[in-house]
């Protein structure tokens, strides 16, 4: 690019920096090194300098937004520090929650039991031994209205990891928030509902693909005309992550999903301005410090621009890519768990010098149980000790302009529109689905077993590595010797599952059972129509209907989801 463009860039990045601190939108902090020496909010080329490509790097606050959606960066607002937390049941979770507020958490993010995720009740046969094990049993609205209880819903953003079930238990919550007194459209927070990413990677399902997007579909519709502040969709990359993807794989696979949903809005005929803004991203950060950097900084730009060249966004609001990001679960180790303490520290401060917008940091104790309340208390400091006392937050996107992180962020830019590219192929560049032509490719390649075994090839490589010895684990493949101390980890008592049983047998005995019927069956009729499911199922939750019953009419009509036997 020719000096004088980067220089007018410069000037439209100093206009948006100075219009952000004349509206009081800079944080009133010390922005000087622990030496006290003054440090510029952003930096760049030298002045008169040519630099090759430098359109594809740009300024902060602006497209492609690979340096970040805010000319402010951090000194504007730090990222959210959201810690994910669930276990037990509802009582024990909310003081959990109340904790990690007092300590200075900003947001929450509820972790469901396995029956829950599974959209099943806490005294299904199915769900025995794991009421309260894996995150909080929710069965009903009295649950949800527990789980906040002291906790106003309108003045905390929470965020909801579920995906199946996950339109049922966001009318609970929206239930819950009215009895507090908030309206739909006081509510600010995200619900997962990724329920590509289940057939891809979690295996978290319910029913077939097709009526399981006219759900997100429906969702869609809801918080497009009644919670604007809502996110009603977060694509998940974490869990495709986990299950073995690389880096690259990670963020294609990720916005290819985010491509559908975009697909789906506008075929819901919703106006990609409006809507677009209310999907966000949830990302892994994983060992490779600027693998990882590089990898955010990447995702921001692709959405950028396919939602500028191919999905027609004219906002910019529409064009930036929102995330949130967790450290990595599968790079903690049971062997010297101290030492994920240090995992957890590296992997935190790549999500911020990547510029994420929310963060979760593991507990050290995560690979053996649910976080103890001081392995917990140790993740939270951890980011605290990150935003408050090392200096990332005084400038924004600082390792921009690095020889090795711009080469690293456009190989993983360029490898992610390979495959996109493959997908497309896979569904046969579809302009008539009636999605769209991504949907049509990723529907494909979920009935084909496409995503999974190219996952799994990624997972087996890492894998034969460290058999290897070319890649290594502190404490596991190398340096063993250690006088590991046991630790103290959190155990979910079974009279969880005993006491959360007889409550709901004693809600089903209170409920109006004609007007569970009712809505029971007014949700039957409606899943073979058009209308949307949202206000029926919120009047099923307020008649007490529990996630089981309300799942059962839905699979009875809808059926349950068969992954394909695989050769």
């Amino acid at each position: 690019m020719d000096s004088r463009d980067i220089a007018a860039g410069r000037e439209r990045w100093q206009f948006r920096f100075d219009e952000s601190v004349a509206k009081g939108r800079v944080r009133d902090s010390d922005f000087t090194t622990l030496s006290g020496e003054e440090v510029d909010p952003v930096y760049g080329p030298p002045t008169g300098q040519d630099v090759e490509g430098f359109e594809r790097i740009g300024w902060p606050g602006e497209y492609p937004f690979t340096r970040g959606l805010h000319a402010t960066g951090y000194r504007g607002k730090n990222w959210t520090i959201r810690q994910f937390a669930g276990f037990g049941n509802a009582e024990q979770t909310n003081e959990r929650y109340k904790m990690i507020l007092a300590s200075g958490g900003h947001g929450l993010s509820v972790a469901f039991d396995m029956p829950t995720l599974m959209g099943r009740d806490s005294d299904d046969g199915r769900a025995i031994g794991e009421v309260g094990h894996c995150g909080v049993a929710v069965d009903s609205v009295t649950d949800t209205d527990v789980l906040f209880s002291d906790i106003p819903l309108g003045d905390v953003t929470t965020s909801m990891t579920i995906n199946g079930p996950a339109v049922p238990v966001f009318c609970m919550m929206v239930a819950s928030a009215g009895r507090q007194g908030f309206e739909p459209a006081q509510l600010d927070g995200t619900l997962q509902t990724d329920i590509f990413k289940e057939y891809i990677a979690q295996k978290e399902w319910i029913f077939p693909p097709e009526p399981h997007l006219r759900l997100i579909g429906d969702l869609m519709e809801y918080t497009d005309e009644n919670m604007p502040r809502y996110k009603p969709v977060s694509v998940s990359g974490y869990h495709i992550r986990e299950a073995g993807a690389t880096a690259a794989q990670e963020l294609a696979f990720t916005l290819a999903d985010g491509f559908g949903y975009v697909e789906l809005g506008k075929s819901r005929g919703l106006d990609v301005n409006k809507f677009a803004p209310g999907l966000s991203f949830f990302f892994d950060a994983h060992l490779d410090f600027f693998e990882e950097i590089a990898k955010f900084r990447a995702a921001r730009r692709i959405w950028a621009r396919w939602m500028r060249d191919v999905y027609g966004a004219t906002d910019e609001k529409a064009q930036w890519l929102r995330f949130h990001t967790q450290t990595a679960g599968v790079s903690l180790t049971a062997q010297q768990p101290d030492n994920n303490v240090v995992r957890t520290a590296i992997e935190a401060l790549a999500g911020v010098l990547g510029g994420t917008n929310s963060l979760h940091t593991n507990a050290l104790d995560e690979v053996l149980a649910l976080p103890s309340e001081k392995a917990a208390q140790i993740a939270l400091r951890t980011q605290q000790v990150i935003m408050e006392e090392i200096g990332v937050t005084n400038v924004a996107d600082p390792l921009g302009g690095s020889w090795y992180i711009e080469a690293l962020t456009d190989k993983i830019e360029a490898d992610a529109e390979a495959i996109f590219a493959r997908i497309l192929d896979l569904g046969g560049r579809n302009e008539e689905h009636p999605i769209g032509p991504m949907t049509a490719g990723i529907l494909a390649g979920i009935e084909d077993g496409w995503f999974t075994s190219e996952i799994a090839d990624s997972a087996f490589a890492y894998q034969i590595a460290l058999e290897k010895g070319e890649k290594h684990q502190v404490g596991v493949t190398i340096h063993t010797d250690a006088l590991d101390e046991p630790l103290e980890i959190m155990r979910v008592s079974h009279e969880v599952e005993r006491a959360q049983n007889e409550a709901l047998a004693a809600r089903r005995t209170d409920r109006d059972a004609q007007a569970l019927q009712e809505s029971l069956d007014a949700l039957r009729v409606a899943a073979n129509g058009t209308q949307n499911l949202v206000p029926i199922m919120l009047q099923a939750v307020q008649a007490e209907a529990t996630l089981g019953e309300i799942c059962g009419v839905l699979r009875e009509e809808w059926g349950e989801y068969r992954e394909p036997a695989r050769g």
